[in-house]
């Protein structure tokens, strides 16, 4: 059975946990990351990732505005959601083709969200 493959970048234990409960209840795999470094390291290692779901505020040496645009330029398969409940994006912040949504988000919304940043193909089952 083929399940579009989210890869979750949080670093807030609590809202990870149940942002991957809604997505696997949407019946997506979830792959988890704290930060952007550990991150990149999936999308290296796993070539199935259909979509990165990214907050804007996280540890590290970049956001997940920055995150977002080296994301697109090393992967551009792959979609993006960009999330905050902080920081609204300025033009010039998110790279063509990256999606945004403001916290606190409803559980449908953050779902078809996701559905739309994908490219078609990831979710043919």
């Amino acid at each position: 059975m083929h399940r579009p493959v989210v890869l979750l970048v949080e670093d807030e234990l609590l809202v990870r946990l149940t942002q991957v409960e809604i997505l696997r209840d949407a019946k997506f795999w979830v792959v988890e990351a704290q930060d952007a470094d550990e991150a990149f390291d999936l999308l290296r290692q796993r070539p199935d990732i259909n979509v990165v779901l990214t907050d804007v505020n996280m540890p590290g040496s970049i956001d997940g505005f920055e995150f977002a645009r080296l994301v697109r330029q090393g992967w551009p398969e792959v979609g993006v959601l960009v999330i905050s409940g902080k920081v609204a994006p300025k033009d010039g912040d998110l790279p063509e083709g990256t999606h945004f949504l403001q916290k606190p988000i409803r559980s449908d919304a953050l779902v078809e969200a996701l559905k739309q940043s994908m490219a078609p193909k990831a979710l043919e089952a």
